[in-house]
């Protein structure tokens, strides 16, 4: 891949008007539009349709499925052409994971999500989570990663610092995406992830895709900043290289 082609950009806004605007301005500047419960429940599936019909970009459908196997199934199997990743989260089993990938085989890649990153250790621990996990989440993660691929996902969602763990654990072809991706150079006012790393440092890390948001969205030039983001990639990329 290009690394332009790693760079994942979320359309967190509120309605379709503003989705284009993005489009229109990063489509040349990104790899994939993520299409999350905000604008899904917005616009509905017409939005997916109008991406692939009219706006003609590829998409990364981020619902993070989470409910019984026949259930699941029912609703993936009306995700339209298109879509190149969906997500569904690992912590619902074997048998939820396995329903969603059988339902969208050779059709979209299948993501399970470990553990969402804005949870810390206190949070995984008010939850219920046993100690060992709670009290280092990167163990949570690589459980969760192994049982999605054992049950047939192609990658997982997990915060970049776990990216090298799960590379590790997994193969080299079992894919990472890396959500709180905060490069050095952009604030994000009232933050609310915990677990995050610079773009730079997820790609070095093994990611191979990175999703940037806000650090692009509130930025005054969009556009300069996923091009600054496309550099961090670049040079992640070489350095990930020299250290293979």
């Amino acid at each position: 891949m290009q690394p332009r082609e790693r760079l994942i950009f979320p359309l967190d806004v509120p309605n379709k008007t503003e989705a284009e605007r993005f489009i229109s301005l990063l489509k040349d500047h990104v790899g994939l539009f993520k299409v999350g419960l905000e604008l899904f429940v917005a616009e509905g599936p017409a939005f997916l349709q109008f991406l692939t019909e009219t706006a003609r970009v590829d998409y990364f459908l981020d619902l993070k499925f989470h409910d019984i196997p026949a259930t699941v199934t029912s609703a993936q199997a009306k995700i339209m052409q298109g879509a190149k990743l969906a997500t569904v989260h690992v912590d619902q089993g074997r048998k939820m994971l396995q329903a969603a990938v059988a339902s969208l085989k050779n059709r979209v890649k299948v993501l399970g999500v470990t553990v969402l990153t804005h949870l810390g250790p206190d949070d995984l621990e008010a939850l219920g989570i046993a100690s060992r996990y709670a009290k280092d989440p990167s163990q949570l993660v690589l459980l969760r990663a192994r049982l999605a691929q054992a049950a047939g996902c192609d990658g997982v969602v997990c915060a970049g610092m776990e990216a090298r763990a799960v590379k590790a654990a997994c193969g080299p072809e079992f894919l990472v995406v890396c959500p709180a991706i905060r490069p050095a150079w952009a604030a994000v006012p009232g933050d609310d992830q915990q677990r995050v790393m610079t773009p730079y440092e997820a790609i070095k890390a093994g990611a191979d895709y990175i999703v940037v948001g806000r650090p692009i969205r509130l930025a005054a030039d969009p556009v300069a900043a996923a091009r600054k983001v496309v550099a961090e990639i670049e040079q992640g990329m070489r350095d990930r290289s020299s250290l293979a």
